[in-house]
């Protein structure tokens, strides 16, 4: 492929036309595509190549000759180190748009015959900050000081966050606390070179509803020393600890979490309410980030399936159960399936305590259960999916092909990876409407449910 005629370091005016799928500036020099973070459309800036890669550019902001009146002050003090948020420089309701704007985008791109498909507005928060339930801080030794934050984009240097403005004062605090704690105890803390040390992530969960905060301490070794004073002293210092959890991941990968989870203190479980809904988290079990905005997503998802009673509701990838739960009172029965054991076990549980009698939740992939339940001659009427960002496995769209159920609702994080589901599905299902829902303020990411119907 022949290299761009742009050189590292080279500088030009630049004029931004619209924000690409991470919330960066996209412009156009000599009919190539060049990308700058912190930029926005409509702005003339003077931007400075740091990479030139066969199809495209990337550069910083030298200068802005003429700033957006879209654009604010960024009031995180690492908000540019951090790499967490991407959009704090815009104003929220710009985000929103340009939300809505991500999806129009990705289908253009993807799936061209869809471009008539009803986008609507962007479903946004009254106040979106302080939303996040749940932090996953890595932790660094630098000399005799405990760190712990996030990798700045794109490198491996550790931004060292005191307070986070997107996540809950209760996450917040306890992370500080435990830091402090492994500090003073001195605990080792792992060091990803040498691959030495013990504690790697400082995990923290709190039940907006219930107030009952979970830390989870992932730890290279099954050896945590120290840790009868650590529990006592994290106790001692933050009563609404109600659960205290060791996850040992001894792997050197980026996932988080290993597979083995032991009880230090407590409970296993905390408890999050949403309506008249009560939901039991295990350390490892997913649940929405952002409690207000999931209960917005979940009447969406309610609408969009449309249910009167009789309908049978498979959930698929369904973690602990919540969006089943959340449409129980519409279906005659539900069955659900995820490949993380600890979040069935939720499910089960969160299925018995709210009273839901006909319910089916296995561990294992969705398309081999709905083979499975398929030849046992249950056949659904309404399927609800709720994928990672990976968006749908290729077995499971053939699956949904060949069962054919009459309502299809799919909630994405991702609008590349639905744009290109969609083009497959809509052999067989009308594409309805997409509604997006801002899940996660501040950044480029949006959610969205999609209603799709039998043709």
């Amino acid at each position: 492929m022949k290299q761009i005629d742009i050189q590292v370091k080279q500088e030009f005016p630049l004029t931004i036309k619209r924000l690409g799928i991470n919330g960066e500036g996209v412009g156009y020099f000599k009919k190539q595509v060049v990308f700058v973070p912190g930029a926005l459309p409509g702005e003339e800036i003077v931007a400075e190549v740091t990479d030139v890669r066969p199809n495209f550019a990337q550069a910083k902001i030298k200068t802005i000759r003429k700033p957006s009146p879209d654009r604010v002050e960024a009031p995180c003090p690492v908000y540019e180190a951090c790499g967490g948020c991407q959009l704090q420089h815009v104003t929220y309701e710009q985000q929103l748009a340009f939300k809505k704007d991500l999806i129009h985008q990705a289908i253009e791109r993807h799936v061209k015959d869809l471009l008539d498909v009803p986008v609507k507005n962007t479903i946004g928060m009254e106040d979106p900050w302080h939303y996040r339930n749940k932090s996953q801080f890595q932790t660094e030794k630098k000399g005799k000081k405990v760190v712990a934050g996030l990798y700045s984009m794109n490198s491996h240097q550790l931004v060292d966050i005191k307070e986070c403005i997107v996540q809950r004062k209760e996450t917040n605090k306890a992370t500080q606390v435990v830091r402090k704690q492994l500090e003073k105890l001195e605990i080792p803390i792992y060091n990803e070179r040498t691959k030495n040390g013990v504690v790697r992530t400082i995990v923290t969960r709190v039940g907006v509803e219930t107030g009952e905060v979970q830390i989870v301490l992932v730890t290279a070794t099954d050896d945590l020393p120290n840790k009868e004073k650590l529990i006592r002293n994290l106790e001692t210092k933050m009563p609404e600890v109600k659960s205290i959890m060791q996850n040992v991941n001894p792997t050197s990968t980026s996932v988080i979490f290993g597979k083995k989870t032991i009880l230090l203190s407590g409970k296993e479980t905390i408890a999050e309410k949403m309506n008249e809904f009560t939901y039991h988290l295990s350390a490892r079990a997913f649940f929405q980030l952002n409690p207000t905005q999931t209960i917005k997503l979940y009447d969406e998802v309610k609408k969009a399936a449309d249910m009167t009673g009789k309908e049978k509701l498979v959930d698929a990838y369904c973690g602990s159960g919540t969006i089943g739960l959340w449409l129980s009172k519409g279906a005659s029965e539900i069955r659900g399936m995820d490949v993380v054991k600890e979040s069935i076990l939720d499910a089960r549980r969160n299925a018995e305590q709210h009273g839901v009698k006909n319910f089916d939740y296995q561990t294992g992939t969705a398309e081999e259960w709905m083979f499975k339940w398929q030849k046992d001659g249950f056949k659904p009427d309404v399927v609800v999916v709720d994928p990672p960002r990976t968006g749908l496995d290729e077995k499971l769209i053939s699956t949904i092909l060949a069962v054919k159920p009459k309502t299809f609702v799919y909630t994405s994080c991702n609008p590349s990876t639905l744009a290109k589901d969609l083009k497959l599905l809509s052999k067989a299902y009308k594409v309805e409407y997409i509604q997006p829902v801002d899940m996660f303020p501040q950044t480029s990411q949006v959610e969205s449910v999609t209603k799709l119907v039998l043709k």
